[in-house]
This record gives C-alpha cells, structure tokens and sequence, in this order.
C-alpha cells in the first residue's frame, strides 16, 4: 500500500503488528499472512524482520484462508490479517478448510467496526455474526491496546481457531506490556460493580461506556456496574450470570450489527437459561442499514452507539 494505507503509530494495527514480532522472536513457528494490505493491516515491520515467514498472496482473501489452513495442518501458527469487511469473501474457506478441521489458524480483523471515510464497503459491521455461529471458533474483541497483545499471546497457544478483532485507528492510549500475559480464555473481566443497571460492552464500546456509567451516575445517583465481555464465543456465560444476580436492568453495547451480534448471543443465552424474568434488557450496536461515509464519531453518533447514547439510554433504562 501506499502512504495512505500506513499506520499512524500507536493505532491498533501497529500495535498488533509490534506484539506479532515480539511472539514471533520467540516461536520460530508464527507465520503471517496479507491479502495484499502489509501496510495497512501493520505487517510492515513483520514483513521486514521476517521475509521468510511473512506470505503476501494478493487479493486473494479464499486462497490466504487455505493457504493458512495447509501452513497449520502442517505445524505452523499461521496468522491471517485481514479488514473485517474483507473476510467475508473467504467465509466458505474458514468453514471448511479451518474450523471443520479445527485447524490453530488465527484470524485478526482489523478494521473492525465502522472505519469513517471509507464508507459502506469497508465497515466491518458484520464480523461477530458470520464468525460466532461456527463450530470451533473462537471470537474476541479487545478494550484497548494491552488487551489486544493478551489476545494474541492465547491465539498463540491456541489449539484450534481463533479470531480477534479491533477498531481502526487509535485506542484508547494505554501503555503496552513487555511481556503480555494471555487473556484468561472465555473469561469477562468485571471493570466495576453495581446494583441497580449492568452495562455488558465488547472491544471498543468498552471505554466510552465506562464515561457513560460516570456521566449516568452522577445524574441518576444510580450504582451501574461494567462487564468487559473480552469474548463473544465461547460467551462468558458464568460471569455474566453471576455479574447481574440481582440486577434488573441491563445495557448491551457492541459496534456490530445488532441483528445476530454479539448482543443477540447474550440474548439468546438469557432466554435459554430463563435469566430473563424481571430483568429489562437494552441493546446498543448497528441498525440494520448499510452505514453511509463520514467521520467515526459522526457515524457513531448516528448510529447511536456512543458515550453521549449510552448515557442516555442507561437514564432510560433507570427511568429517570
């Protein structure tokens, strides 16, 4: 890619791309693998210090899905990094050459969620509902940038398929580790507690959410407790249904298209374990419309998923 394509530092691709060396020193077993996008998907410095473990197949996104799949049959730890809205022309080669044979091949989405000027064709709306609906997967997403070197450290030493996506650009600025500890597996981390609301958010609708409990707080006197769900498969179900016992209003919020989302899978665990008597459930995330160009925030605004709606929507909820 050209300039326009490069990583600004300190922005999620960089900083996978940085931890994917790191691993990388150490496991002489990590390949990566673009479709043509080294640059944008942070690849570069990859690219650079291993030329011989680094496999730019073009825009072939079916072919760099089963081309990783052979690597992994064959002992390697291939990693695919691909824009969301990009994989999902490989979707046919993740069912069946990687997750019917339950190959470690390890999905990073960048470009997850809604990327602004770009417009509809690049938003990466829809990665948690064509991914979590397939056996053996797994599925992540990270709140910020420590997170997302965790969640590369357990794909790593995962046994079978593992994907985990994030944001464009920048998050929220907190300091890496040298040395990152894998993400504890299927586990959500309780970021605070509270008795009258739960807010349960993914990846990068964790930190606004979190303004948005402050702000709804102070205007509600309301105690609203924060769950960041870190996966959506396996669903963190025992933590989810200890970390609302007791509660009977709770807020879901993702930057994933609502219908067969992340927030449709904590429904549908709600309704299976009849979790949902006397508890009100909300949720946040994309409308059911293809999302038109324009700044993040804008978009965000529009879509009503950000800090400004979820405080509105937790004042509603409390109904006051």
């Amino acid at each position: 890619g050209g300039n326009k394509n490069r990583t600004p530092p300190g922005d999620y691709s960089t900083v996978f791309g940085q931890t994917l060396c790191a691993l990388a020193q150490d496991d002489p077993k990590i390949v990566a693998i673009s479709a043509a996008m080294p640059e944008g998907t942070g690849l570069g410095d990859f690219k650079a210090a291993f030329p011989d473990r680094f496999f730019d197949v073009g825009i072939c996104e079916q072919h760099a899905v089963t081309f990783a799949a052979g690597l992994a049959s064959q002992g390697f730890k291939p990693v695919v990094a691909i824009y969301s809205t990009f994989l999902q022309r490989a979707y046919d080669q993740i069912v069946h050459d990687v997750c019917l044979q339950n190959l470690p091949v390890t999905f990073c989405l960048d470009r997850g969620g809604l990327v602004g000027e770009d417009g509809p064709t690049h938003h990466g709306a829809f990665d948690l509902c064509y991914l979590r609906h397939i056996p053996n997967m797994t599925l992540m997403a990270p709140k910020d940038e420590p997170e997302l070197q965790s969640m590369l450290a357990l794909a790593m030493n995962h046994a079978g398929p593992i994907a985990v996506r994030y944001p464009r650009g920048v998050g929220p600025g907190h300091a890496l580790g040298q040395q990152p500890e894998p993400t504890p597996f299927g586990r959500a981390e309780a970021l605070k507690e509270g008795k009258d609301a739960v807010v349960l958010a993914l990846g990068s609708r964790v930190y606004p959410a979190l303004q948005a409990v402050k702000s709804a707080e102070e205007k509600t006197l309301a105690q609203i407790g924060l769950i960041n769900a870190r996966f959506v498969k396996p669903l963190p179900t025992e933590d989810i249904r200890e970390l609302i016992q007791g509660v009977s209003k709770l807020l879901v919020v993702e930057e994933n298209a609502l219908a067969g989302g992340f927030s449709s899978a904590v429904l549908e665990f709600l309704a299976d374990e009849s979790l949902l008597s006397g508890l009100e459930v909300k949720r946040l995330g994309l409308p059911d419309v293809f999302i038109g160009h324009g700044p993040c925030p804008t978009l965000r605004r529009e879509a009503g998923i950000d800090q400004a709606h979820i405080a509105q929507a937790l004042e509603e909820l409390l109904g006051r």
